[in-house]
């Protein structure tokens, strides 16, 4: 290539000791940015050139992607502007990766000038940076001092540009080994925690425990401060397991799943990555949770979503990665398996539960009806024909009170019969149950019920609701008027049961004294209700107020059984079977 001729010089022997220095000290260097910064100083102190500069190239190797400099303050930094992108003479040394000398850049054929504000420049030596034969970069020097630069200038940077390929080269291998050895372990400590999720799929189904495992080797995951997961119950997001620096009394917390983040997750089954996050509008827990960065991940199990992860600040950077995030959503997956199991055995244990408990009841029935009640029916007619034969006024008194206290216990029979297992559910269905309930309590002066119903039966496709359905309706709505009856201090209420031929809506009100549903614990019963409405497929909501009353208000879906068989038919076989199964 063509230059301006320059006096020829050999390298002395200081010049040469301070490059195999410099190239003994690169070698151990393995930060690209401390190698830049040694490479343009040592440069300067070779050559007496005022600036120095590197250049990065670009993947293609068309222009500058990087450009660092030393020479040049900040104040003459700003006042350039942008940095050359590799045009004019720089472009030169990237289109012929070879040295070139010059006495006076600027009247050079492909010189642009220099940008305003930008130091005035004569001299410039220009060495490219070839790594395993193809240009990496070019170091550029300008404005020797004391003249031009030289043969030995020329000589003393070339061989400090192969000290910066082999140095840069040696640093992007360590960091590509790191990076791939952090992948190895982000990779095993994502296989340990779905090996530990995995196990627990087998061999443990206690929800609280896998939930308690879940949180705790999630946020150790991820590096994460803290972790929650909420689960979803109905319209709703419930806290049900929390780990790390967290404010005491999350568990429970509810938040509404139209207005929270986990509930937009939840909807959409896509993670998210925040920052800010107590600031955000949709953050449930702002005023408690005092976080900068959030990552919000969907529990999904066979495209159902159950609930969100929620990991707060990662421990050593500012916000969550992608890699976190991929890491997370590989974590979530087995997770969300494990919930899903634990909650389908605690289902079933529960199902299993209330339909033991409906036999059972159905058997004290008619253990009730057909011997105890009938003994006493018995023992009144024995009373009846005792006090026609009695003698005298005081023996026809006392078998008057003693008819009188077996009637009442009949009667009382009668209703705890009803109350166990109402014949009426059976035989005639829900609304026709619900008004003998209603008249019992009536009847009882326990509670006067003013009730709505409007339940559809379709007699040409002869349909009928569940018998499941049906057992919850009647069950919730029974709890509630019993609730009623005993705590709440009134002796009127409302009871509204609709269908549409989708869902059912419950609804039982009374003027009673209420209770806080949010400082009191629920006792078995309103536990009963919400389990016996869960396993429905429903959801059930609490509204009450100290001094305001009390509202239960459920949502079922609609589901119907084929009624083409006779319900004494359909009856004597539930019997038969049970006495099959007692006696199998």
């Amino acid at each position: 290539m063509a230059r301006d001729s320059q006096p020829s010089g050999a390298l002395d022997e200081p010049r040469l000791r301070k490059l195999i220095e410099v190239g003994r000290n690169l070698m151990a260097e393995l930060e690209p940015e401390a190698v830049f910064g040694r490479v343009l100083e040592v440069a300067r102190e070779l050559t007496g050139a005022r600036f120095a500069a590197l250049g990065v190239l670009d993947s293609e190797r068309g222009k500058l992607e990087r450009f660092i400099t030393r020479g040049i303050d900040e104040e003459a930094t700003r006042a350039i502007g942008n940095p050359p992108r590799g045009h004019g003479v720089l472009g030169l040394l990237i289109e012929h990766p070879e040295p070139l000398r010059l006495r006076n850049v600027g009247d050079h054929p492909r010189s642009y000038g220099f940008p305003p504000g930008h130091p005035p420049m004569t001299s410039f030596l220009g060495v490219p940076i070839v790594i395993r034969g193809e240009a990496w970069g070019n170091l550029y020097l300008a404005e020797k001092a004391g003249g031009d630069f030289d043969e030995a200038d020329e000589q003393s940077v070339s061989i400090l540009a192969s000290w910066a390929a082999i140095a840069v080269e040696n640093a992007r291998l360590y960091h590509r080994v790191e990076s791939q050895r952090d992948e190895m372990e982000r990779a095993v400590r994502s296989l340990e925690a779905t090996a530990e999720i995995a196990r627990a799929v087998g061999g443990e189904t206690n929800l609280d425990r896998i939930l308690e495992m879940i949180v705790k080797r999630g946020r150790a995951l991820i590096k994460a401060r803290s972790m929650l997961i909420l689960l979803r119950e109905g319209e709703y997001m419930v806290v049900v397991a929390a780990a790390g620096e967290l404010p005491r009394g999350l568990l429970g917390e509810r938040a509404e799943l139209e207005r929270s983040i986990s509930g937009h997750v939840i909807s959409t089954r896509r993670a998210e990555r925040l920052t800010n996050v107590s600031d955000h509008l949709h953050f449930a827990f702002g005023d408690r949770i005092h976080a900068q960065t959030g990552l919000f991940v969907p529990l999904v199990y066979r495209g159902a979503a159950l609930g969100v992860l929620n990991a707060f600040d990662h421990e050593r950077a500012e916000e969550f990665s992608l890699e976190d995030q991929q890491l997370l959503e590989s974590f979530a997956a087995s997770a969300a398996t494990a919930v899903a199991t634990a909650q389908s055995v605690a289902e079933d244990k529960v199902r299993g539960s209330i339909e033991a408990a409906e036999r059972e009841r159905g058997r004290w029935a008619r253990e009730l009806h057909d011997e105890s009640l009938q003994s006493l029916a018995g023992l009144r007619v024995l009373l009846s024909t005792a006090r026609r034969k009695a003698l005298g006024a005081d023996s026809d008194g006392l078998l008057a009170k003693a008819i009188e206290q077996v009637d009442d216990t009949i009667a009382e029979m009668r209703r705890l019969i009803a109350d166990l297992r109402p014949p009426t559910l059976d035989e005639l269905g829900l609304a026709a149950a619900l008004g003998a309930l209603v008249e019992r309590l009536k009847w009882g002066e326990v509670l006067a019920v003013e009730l709505r119903t409007n339940l559809a039966f379709d007699s040409s496709r002869q349909t009928r609701l569940l018998s499941q359905t049906e057992d919850t309706v009647y069950r919730l709505v029974q709890e509630a008027l019993n609730n009623a009856a005993k705590h709440a201090e009134t002796d009127r209420a409302t009871v509204e049961v609709s269908e549409d031929g989708e869902s059912i809506r419950v609804r039982v009100a009374d003027e009673g004294r209420g209770f806080d549903p949010d400082s009191e614990t629920d006792g078995f019963g309103l536990r009963g209700m919400r389990e016996r409405v869960a396993l429905a497929g429903g959801a059930l909501e609490v509204r009450s107020a100290p001094g305001a009353g009390s509202v239960i208000e459920a949502t079922l879906p609609a589901r119907y059984r084929d009624q083409s068989r006779d319900s004494a038919v359909q009856r004597r076989d539930k019997e038969e079977g049970e006495r099959s199964a007692e006696s199998g």
